[in-house]
């Protein structure tokens, strides 16, 4: 039995043209892992009824989800708050062309039960399991019994009002945290490695973690995952180590290439969103970033790197990743590699996480190793 290399990769935009180059200057990385898994954000279709609830992202081109196969991306997360945005037909389009593709899948579906369902990789004789969850609304994108949507765990807002995006998110419901953890508990098993990815936490504001993510992330461990990613910020998060399993709060924009959140919007509601993200998180995108106009510290990126051994045990690291303009990710080297993990050093830091060892190896930074079987004990 060989180590396994996995490459975990944060939010996945693709609705401009071209989608190969924005994806290669990461594609080495992605296509050397033995697992690669990102979180796809928006459905890829050519129809739909656009979801009323939530600034509608518009659906990309369905010939573009075999740019994630050519780059080697095995399988994504799709639970998060614009997968339903053109309605069940969107998310039937979406799963049908991974399907056709071979790339796995976890997170949203024509019902709960099928949004639920995990994603199982098979390597070696071993397999990593994805289990992908909504935890930011807006609810009327998550599924039910009989409706299309995503997989969710509800967090309730301070106000009393419906889960969404940019409401004040804190206490998280009991009944929503079980079904999790039943969940989790279902999919272990020996050699088996289980990621749980959470679209969690507050967007645009560096740092910052919202009072429910590190209990939310600490339950899914608790649980039984060995391993839990965070996305839907837009900007990366700190890495936390919790009964020798790794938390990474928030991996920022994998590949993030898109017109619907730049000036000049001809639909109402994204370009009132556009004027608005200014106000609410005080900043103005770097005019030179047009194809990814997020927070200035958001071009510090990180694709998470994760080494299981024979034995188990996991190496936990990260690969810093640089975003040049308009919005094309690339492997950061030299001076750019020092300042990303600065950032990430700091940030981590900041939000009050406990400081870890860091050692290089080759373009990776590992973290620490923890000593751990890999399965239920």
């Amino acid at each position: 039995m060989r180590a396994l290399d996995l490459a975990l990769l944060g939010d996945i935009i693709l609705d401009v043209p071209d989608p190969d180059h924005w994806l290669s200057g990461i594609a080495d990385v992605t296509r050397a892992a033995d697992v690669t898994i990102g979180h796809l954000e928006v459905p890829h279709t050519r129809r739909g009824t656009e979801l009323v609830g939530d600034v509608p992202a518009p659906g990309a081109d369905p010939d573009h989800l075999a740019a994630l196969a050519r780059a080697g991306i095995d399988a994504v997360s799709m639970a998060g708050n614009h997968i339903a945005d053109c309605g069940a037909e969107g998310i039937a389009d979406t799963n049908a062309e991974l399907d056709r593709l071979g790339i796995a899948h976890s997170g949203a579906g024509a019902t709960l039960a099928a949004a639920t369902a995990p994603a199982w990789i098979e390597r070696d004789g071993r397999r990593v399991v994805l289990l992908s969850y909504n935890c930011v609304g807006p609810e009327i994108s998550w599924a039910t019994e009989t409706r299309a949507g995503s997989a969710y765990v509800s967090v309730r807002a301070v106000d009393g009002g419906p889960t969404r995006p940019q409401a004040d998110l804190r206490e998280i419901d009991p009944a929503s945290a079980a079904a999790m953890a039943a969940a989790i508990a279902a999919v272990r098993g020996p050699d088996t490695l289980v990621i749980v990815a959470l679209h969690k936490g507050i967007t645009h504001r560096p740092a910052e973690l919202a009072p429910y993510e590190r209990p939310l992330a600490h339950a899914a461990i608790d649980a039984g995952a060995d391993v839990v990613v965070g996305h839907h910020a837009h900007i990366v998060r700190g890495i936390e180590i919790y009964r020798d399993r790794p938390i990474y709060h928030g991996l920022g924009n994998g590949v993030v290439v898109t017109n619907a959140l730049s000036p000049g919007q001809d639909h109402p509601a994204r370009a009132a969103w556009v004027e608005r993200r200014k106000r609410m998180f005080g900043f103005v995108p770097d005019p030179a970033y047009t194809l990814a106009p997020f927070h200035p510290e958001a071009v510090n990126g990180m694709i998470g790197s994760i080494r299981w051994r024979p034995d188990g045990a996991l190496d936990i690291g990260y690969i810093p990743i640089f975003i040049e303009p308009p919005g094309r990710p690339v492997v950061a080297m030299g001076a750019a590699r020092a300042r990303v993990a600065a950032y990430i050093d700091e940030i981590t830091e900041r939000a009050a996480l406990p400081k870890l060892a860091m050692t290089e190896d080759g373009i990776r930074l590992v973290r620490c190793r923890t000593q751990f079987n890999g399965f239920a004990s």
